[in-house]
């Protein structure tokens, strides 16, 4: 078997995503950042097959330490993010009403 014939069977592989809540195939994950795969594919994929070390020949070293140096964020510090960011846009959305004569306090 050719080494695209394999990709191509390891990239139809599917698995529940916990980011998103649904199924996605392993091309998905490995290309999920742009050009980089998602920081969770270690984890997701791992007692699948040996996602490390197909990650590691398919990725320079750079870009596999760009994507896995540092560990992925936990759910919770993905929602305080997104909620203080949602407070910064609310804060800065009634500012700016303020300023064009909204009767809004």
């Amino acid at each position: 078997m050719e080494p695209q014939d394999v990709m191509a069977r390891i990239d139809a592989l599917e698995a529940r995503c916990p980011k998103l809540g649904h199924q996605v195939p392993f091309a998905y994950c490995r290309k999920e950042a742009v050009s980089l795969p998602c920081p969770r594919s270690l984890v997701c994929w791992g007692h699948r097959f040996p996602v490390e070390l197909v990650l590691r020949k398919i990725l320079s070293p750079e870009a596999f330490k760009a994507a896995f140096g540092t560990e992925p964020k936990s759910r919770v510090e993905n929602l305080m993010e997104a909620i203080e960011a949602a407070k910064a846009r609310c804060a800065s959305s009634s500012e700016g009403s303020r300023r064009r004569g909204s009767p809004h306090p």
